[in-house]
């Protein structure tokens, strides 16, 4: 069984993680990108920005489609049209291009993030399927720690357009990886009719699931406040407290570590305590956490031990949060799984952007703009904890 579970976790994983790779490996790059095409620091986030759009609003598209006709074909699809778009970032000669560009290369990697989880959904519930969404949490958050010292390292070789030639050779290989190692998990007999009005009332369906929405949102807002430390983290940590690319990309991989360490509990805390359970305390810790941090810099404090260190801790605690509020979110949902999970990620993509283009409008390349937006991610994710599950603690996910 683990090994089974494993075997299917690395493949999707790896999967989940080329998109995300694109904008992991991007981030050292970001101020030298902004040198070489001209560009002020909102411009070159714009370009983030983007990728973040299309990623969400892409799995829309995603998720119905493979519900009607496999998994597979739409993945074939995307990572087709990402290495595409990479090949024509790696070209770009202005910001404006390389944003254009960047959008479509995350509506390719839109593929790769919704059809993935409904994968798991297919195969498992409750805390069978929390432990592979744990697992596949394990590979795909490898990125964050892999991507950005691949990616200074690649920078220091070759430029910044060396990124995107890099991230165009993982999309080949992950459509490779898709026809040796992926099964089809979705059934010609289990497929929903193909047509746009069975999409349309899938999705009237989810919208009108305040248990699915409050549970999507919750692990929104928690991965909000990390998107907002994802596009200002390089300013403020090189430009700020003049920490080289490679040291900033040690640095950010602190976070994903933890956040890993954490998701893999989610299977046997689950069986303990409750999904649900897991939930609503992780979220109380990792606002206490931001709060904690907020305060620190509202008093004046500016030591960058102090931001990596409690960020650390609240990463660990949203690692609890993400994966888990994910499986709760599905678990009702699976004839409609793909369906389920684009709508899903589509609100995470969606809300990160947004958050990222608010703190981008107060963004001066110093740490506290950053930290008001990473604490406001998981407060409103805390809010939303206590009304989506306070009431229905006894209804959601049980322990066995």
């Amino acid at each position: 069984m683990n090994s089974r579970f494993f075997k299917m976790a690395l493949v999707l994983g790896l999967l989940s993680a080329i998109g995300p790779f694109a904008i992991d490996m991007y981030l050292p790059a970001l101020p030298a990108i902004g040198q070489s095409l001209g560009a002020e620091i909102g411009g070159v986030q714009m370009s983030l920005t983007a990728f973040f759009l299309t990623l969400g609003l892409g799995q829309l598209l995603y998720g119905p489609v493979s519900d009607m006709v496999g998994r597979k074909p739409p993945l074939y699809f995307g990572l087709g049209l990402f290495a595409a778009a990479s090949v024509g970032c790696a070209l770009a000669q202005d910001i404006d291009t390389l944003v254009l560009l960047r959008a479509l290369q995350g509506l390719g990697a839109a593929a790769g993030m919704a059809v993935p989880r409904a994968v798991v959904r297919d195969l498992h519930t409750g805390t069978d399927a929390a432990r592979l969404m744990s697992l596949l949490m394990l590979v795909f958050s490898v990125s964050p720690i892999l991507a950005p010292l691949v990616g200074s390292a690649v920078i220091a070789v070759s430029g910044w357009r060396g990124v995107f030639w890099a991230v165009t050779l993982a999309a080949l290989a992950g459509l490779a990886m898709i026809a040796a190692y992926l099964q089809e998990t979705r059934p010609a007999s289990e497929r929903v009719e193909s047509s746009l009005g069975s999409a349309c009332r899938a999705y009237a369906l989810l919208l009108r699931d305040g248990h699915f929405m409050g549970l999507s949102l919750i692990g929104s807002f928690a991965m909000g406040g990390f998107f907002i430390y994802l596009a200002n983290s390089p300013f403020v940590m090189i430009g700020h407290y003049g920490l080289s690319p490679a040291l900033y990309s040690l640095a950010f991989s602190l976070n994903a570590v933890s956040f890993i360490g954490a998701s893999q509990l989610t299977g046997a805390l689950g069986e303990r305590y409750g999904l649900a359970q897991v939930v609503r305390v992780s979220a109380h810790a990792a606002a206490a956490v931001m709060l904690l941090m907020l305060a620190y810099y509202l008093a004046g404090g500016d030591r960058l031990p102090v931001l990596i260190v409690l960020y650390l801790i609240a990463s660990a605690f949203m690692g609890l949060v993400i994966p888990t509020t994910s499986v709760l979110a599905l678990e009702s949902h699976g004839a409609i799984a793909g369906t389920a999970s684009a709508l899903l990620g589509t609100l995470q993509m969606l809300t990160g952007a947004l958050m990222m283009g608010l703190a981008g409008l107060f963004t001066d390349g110093r740490p506290l703009p950053m930290v008001l937006g990473m604490t406001a991610g998981p407060l409103i994710a805390l809010a939303l904890t206590w009304g989506t599950l306070g009431a229905r603690s006894r209804q959601t996910c049980p322990a066995g």
